[in-house]
């Protein structure tokens, strides 16, 4: 058997600390109790991760809704069937809440029988009927609306589970009808999501829409800070070359509990046979010995000579996978940690799937959206008895030397590095910036390391119930409305995301030698902000700008210090905190010009260059050199608006041949400004 080989890209080691899985006197965990204080929110916003509790928040807050709040009845919709199963019947008064949630079986419509277009008579039936609680598909839903109309919902509370599958797309039906609803206003509205963006280009609602609701989040770091068990997790990417299945033993570990998202057969990396690409992983592992006539599991023996029970949900045989996947879900064996070892899943065992012993998600192939990949993390962050670390490894295939078209290839590889950038920021702290000045003053609750609180430096404080840092900053943009004062406080990770995606400042940090920082985080950071949020002004726009970037850039320069300082098998978990902390001290006092002079994808450079194999490597930086990007005219006027800034603040402007290479970035756009105005006023 091949040794195990594993290049993690992001590596956080949490408090476990039990914070997130302790409740209060109602039953409420730390999440659900942050919700349940907005209960009163006609439009609410819940974004936690997975395992975080989203479910039980919702019975909550609905709950009350019904029986403090005059709302009659609470439809909640979900993606599919399977995740029907969230809302069963709980018997929260045995915990300490006021009521109990109960769904009558005939009103949980995922678990009956037939169509979506079929089930339309039962939601009518029981807008109609005394009951109060309804569970359905979106698909459902969608029906219903468009046979009974908005109207027929009228004091409805709207509970829709995984948001992000909404779009404000025209052609996203469920988005249009959230759409009507809130322009009618006589429903309430709770929408979930274990991911915090879509993970596409496309708007979740239209930002008048947005503005309309409240938001809870609960970040990945508070979770996992959170738990009892589980301190460490690993996020990595391994390149290989020919078919994987003749890799896949290198990452794959047969001790840990493993889910195996194999390739679409459309992708790359698919041999197009997805059944035999089981069978040889079942071979590697070791020698079959048949099925489980219970359960349907492949049992294999180890060359060790133990007996893998590995489930098989790729077979596309109805009855052997439906009794493969009714062994998964059987409630008796949630808590058995030797029922199952590995699972093998190719379209499934994604969002919603609970299993809480999985330690290792092996994922195939590059996933085009960033949000299946933080739900693919999330089967791995459950907490559990004797579970400490888990881990995230996806296999790409290698960028092939000896071939002339690896487009595609380093495609792949550009976005896996964003995937990894973006995953170091939602697993970080979260980041709360203000500027400094002559009278800001210690918040309590924060730690302001062994000398405390400095008035007459920037000052670094560490919260260690809520997991926020408060940093302070030197020429910091406060945001002046209450939307922009909203993105910069719950929605920094939807701006870092696009920026992340963005394949030119992908290209640009990892591979343009002459690349100036600024390029990146003034220039194309701003582009994408005006694009992302037009109705902000010019102002609040830069606050935002400012805002993420200070988040990313430190969150990637204190991950390297930690990496560099922390011994990962310590106790308590500060090896970020002190990292934030050293970066601050390194740099004395933290201001708006050094954060922008950091290039936030240096640190990934490294990474990539560990993954790939030089002669690939060199192969990606000349297909990125080849068809480098150069100045277009709204990156010209762009640096002009900059080098106006600079003539405010200096007094001059930029000039062409200062040896400061962002001032003499600046020069070139003014330069090609007035040589493109007198182009054209020569004709």
């Amino acid at each position: 058997m091949s040794d195990i080989k594993s290049v993690p890209s992001v590596s956080v080691t949490y408090a476990q600390n039990g914070s997130s899985t302790k409740s209060n006197e109602l039953g409420m965990r730390a999440m659900q109790e942050r919700a349940f204080e907005k209960r009163g929110e006609q439009y609410l916003l819940i974004k936690s991760p997975p395992a975080s509790g989203k479910s039980r928040a919702l019975m909550f807050i609905a709950l009350d809704k019904l029986n403090n709040q005059g709302i009659k009845k609470a439809i909640v919709v979900v993606p599919e069937k399977s995740i029907g199963a969230s809302f069963n019947d709980e018997p929260l008064t045995k915990h300490g809440f006021y009521w109990d949630w109960s769904v009558e079986p005939k009103w949980n419509l995922c678990n009956a029988p037939g169509e979506d277009g079929g089930k339309v008579n039962s939601v009518k039936a029981f807008l109609d009927s005394e009951d109060k609680v309804l569970v359905c598909t979106h698909a459902t839903f969608r029906f219903a609306v468009d046979r009974f109309g908005v109207a027929a919902f009228d004091e409805c509370l709207i509970a829709v589970d995984e948001f992000h599958h909404v779009s404000a797309n025209p052609d996203n039906k469920l988005g249009n009808h959230l759409g009507e609803f809130i322009a009618r206003d006589k429903v309430h509205i709770i929408a979930m999501t274990g991911s915090y963006f879509r993970g596409d280009a496309e708007p979740v609602l239209m930002p008048g829409d947005e503005a309309k609701f409240d938001t809870v989040t609960y970040t990945y770091y508070e979770q996992l800070n959170g738990y009892k068990y589980l301190k460490r997790l690993d996020i990595g990417y391994y390149f290989y070359t020919g078919a994987y299945s003749d890799d896949i033993l290198k990452v794959l570990d047969p001790d840990q509990k493993t889910i195996i998202h194999i390739p679409s057969v459309n992708s790359r990396e698919s041999t197009k046979d997805k059944i035999r690409e089981v069978e040889h992983i079942i071979e590697a592992l070791g020698e079959w010995q048949g099925a489980d006539k219970t359960t349907g599991f492949q049992l294999v023996k180890t060359p060790d000579g133990r007996v893998l029970r590995i489930a098989d949900l790729v077979d596309d045989d109805p009855a052997k996978r439906d009794k493969v996947s009714a062994a998964l879900k059987d409630p008796a064996q949630k808590n058995n940690r030797d029922h199952v070892d590995i699972i093998i899943a190719l379209g499934m065992a994604k969002e919603g799937f609970d299993w809480i012993w999985c330690e290792h998600a092996l994922t195939v192939g590059y996933r085009s959206s960033l949000t299946e990949i933080v739900q693919i993390i999330g089967r791995a962050t459950r907490d559990a008895e004797g579970k400490t670390t888990a881990r995230f490894t996806n296999l790409i295939a290698e960028p092939d030397a000896s071939e002339d078209a690896v487009t595609e290839a380093v495609n792949d590889t550009l976005k896996a590095i964003a995937a990894s950038l973006l995953m170091e920021q939602v697993l970080a702290p979260r980041f709360n910036f203000v500027p400094k000045s002559a009278g800001n003053a210690p918040s309590p609750g924060f730690d302001y390391g062994e000398d405390g609180y400095d008035p007459n430096k920037c000052n670094v404080g560490f919260n260690d119930d809520t997991g926020q840092f408060q940093i302070e900053i030197k020429g910091l943009v406060e945001p002046k409305s209450e939307e922009a004062t909203r993105i910069c406080q719950e929605d920094l990770n939807e701006v870092i995301t696009a920026f992340v995606q963005d394949k030119t400042a992908i290209e640009r940090g990892l591979f343009d030698e002459e690349l100036v920082p600024e390029e990146l985080t003034q220039v194309r950071m701003g582009k994408i902000i005006r694009e992302k949020y037009p109705e902000l002004d010019a102002e609040d726009q830069e606050a935002v700008r400012q805002h993420a970037i200070a988040a990313l850039n430190l969150t990637q320069s204190a991950k390297k210090i930690a990496v560099d300082d922390a011994d990962s098998e310590g106790g308590a978990n500060t090896a970020f905190v002190d990292g934030v902390r050293k970066f601050a001290m390194d740099v004395r006092d933290l201001d708006i010009d050094l954060i922008d002079r950091i290039n936030p994808f240096s640190e990934a450079y490294a990474i990539l260059a560990k993954a790939m194999s030089e002669d690939s490597l060199k192969q990606v930086a000349a297909i990125i050199s080849a068809k480098k990007v150069q100045l277009s005219p709204e990156e010209a006027r762009d640096l002009a608006k900059r080098a106006l800034k600079f003539k405010q603040e200096r007094g001059r402007l930029p000039s062409i041949t200062s040896p400061d290479a962002w001032e003499k970035r600046m020069a070139e756009g003014v330069a090609y400004l007035a040589r493109m105005k007198a182009e054209a006023a020569n004709g």
